[in-house]
């Protein structure tokens, strides 16, 4: 039997990150979330399921996973794009802020 120490899963954004997060509608299938950065905000580690998010203003972002590594984006109001499920740090690197919707699927 392995004495390592198992992974513990990465947060709820809902439950560590109230301020950007919120739930728009639930049900055993779906979950979907508004979500909102002021200028220059950023958030604590959290994780999704696989999902599709619809930018409702231009995004620029910066993801910081869980490895360390970093990665920036920029999505498009209007936009609609599938995020394969896992870990990040989401912060706001523009001067304006940012609205999009996402579903997360449920397994």
């Amino acid at each position: 039997m392995s004495t390592a120490p198992r992974p513990q899963p990465i947060a709820d954004p809902v439950k560590v990150d109230p301020k950007h997060y919120k739930v728009e509608f639930e049900n055993d299938r779906v979950r979907v979330l508004r979500i909102s950065y002021g200028p220059r905000e950023k958030s604590v580690m959290h994780s999704h399921p696989d999902g599709i998010a619809v930018f409702l203003t231009d995004q620029d972002s910066r993801f910081t996973l869980p490895d360390g590594k970093s990665e920036e984006n920029h999505f498009s109001a209007g936009e609609a794009k599938w995020f394969s499920g896992g870990g990040h740090l989401p912060e706001n690197s523009g001067d304006k802020p940012f609205e999009l919707v996402l579903v997360e699927l449920k397994t």
